[in-house]
């Protein structure tokens, strides 16, 4: 058993997945896209020893919350799976908000799922990776892949898993992330998937959903940024009206992330290619091309709602580091 540290970039998903077949499992009710983005990245190390009576898990310098828990029954997983019989020591840490919509939990499950087993020394495959992340977190199961990734929904465990549709070299498409607020959301993404069917929306989106997945694979493949981008844009727009029409509603738009989305459809009147997408959150994705991420960056931070800009790129798949969190 060794310490392993483990850096894995989150993602924004061009086409979105809402609602679950299968909540143990987290199968998804549909396959989506998305691009890793390389900025927005988890670190974590994690360290099985025989010494242990307990996993000791810190997130963020907390170490007794929810997402704690859920790491444990993660490693519970991991475990018994493998037949191990050893607990860990795992600190993970964020460049950027968690709790916000801006996919941590992907990132962080993937991180840790890739750290725990090389550190088992547990030879897996990318696809039995990817699998194994989904069951601590959907998004992980994107999170565990590199570049341009689609997940497929797959209707068993061993079906529904990521793989990388282009290499993050492919294309070079920026991510300016724009931050409206770093506090945590109202209600959790684990709780609105259950609410996802309750949409009168729910079922005519999931009709097309195969379609726009192909579509905007196409867009990618070809290099077709503006179809791409306004596809992402009104995918997102969907999107949200499933959660606002939900039975609870999940209202997950601030002033500042309309506000956000204002500008980039000014923007785009004065010729400058952007496109917005959002999450569960309230923070706002808006893609655009090496050329015009400086304009974007520089216009998005002149908002008075705004608290922080983020950028990134096309990332790669999770990747061992040699400087450990402890």
């Amino acid at each position: 058993m060794k310490k392993i540290t483990i850096k894995t970039a989150s993602d924004i998903a061009l086409i979105k997945y809402w609602g679950k077949k299968d909540e143990v499992l987290r199968l998804p009710e549909n396959g989506s896209v998305s691009i890793k983005l390389d900025g927005l990245d988890t670190v974590t190390t994690v360290e099985f020893r025989e010494d242990l009576s307990k996993d000791h898990i810190t997130i963020q310098g907390e170490s007794d919350n929810k997402e704690t828990a859920r790491v444990v029954k993660h490693l519970d997983r991991i475990r018994k799976q493998f037949g191990k019989d050893v607990y860990a020591k795992v600190v993970s840490q964020n460049t950027f908000p968690k709790g916000t919509g801006l996919s941590s939990s992907g990132s962080g499950f993937a991180a840790l799922t890739f750290a725990a087993t090389k550190s088992l020394e547990m030879n897996l495959s990318e696809k039995e990776l990817s699998i194994l992340s989904r069951q601590g977190s959907g998004t992980a199961c994107r999170c565990a892949c590199g570049g341009f990734v689609e997940w497929l929904d797959g209707d068993t465990s061993e079906t529904s898993y990521s793989h990388s549709i282009q290499s993050p070299d492919f294309w070079d498409v920026r991510d300016v992330v724009v931050v409206v607020d770093e506090g945590k959301k109202k209600i959790s993404s684990t709780e609105g998937h259950t609410l996802a069917q309750s949409s009168p929306f729910y079922s005519e989106r999931q009709k097309r959903i195969k379609g726009k997945i192909e579509e905007i694979k196409g867009y990618i493949e070809n290099k077709e940024f503006d179809k791409m981008g306004m596809l992402a844009e009104k995918e997102a727009l969907e999107f949200h009206t499933i959660l606002l029409t939900s039975e609870t509603p999940m209202i997950a738009w601030y002033p500042g992330t309309v506000e956000v989305m204002q500008e980039v459809v000014r923007l785009r009147e004065e010729g400058i290619s952007c496109y917005f997408t959002i999450n569960t959150g309230f923070n706002v994705h808006v893609l655009t091309l090496p050329e015009y991420e400086k304009q974007v960056q520089e216009r998005m931070m002149a908002l008075s709602s705004v608290q922080k800009v983020l950028l990134a790129k096309v990332g790669d798949k999770p990747q061992e580091v040699n400087e450990h969190l402890f």
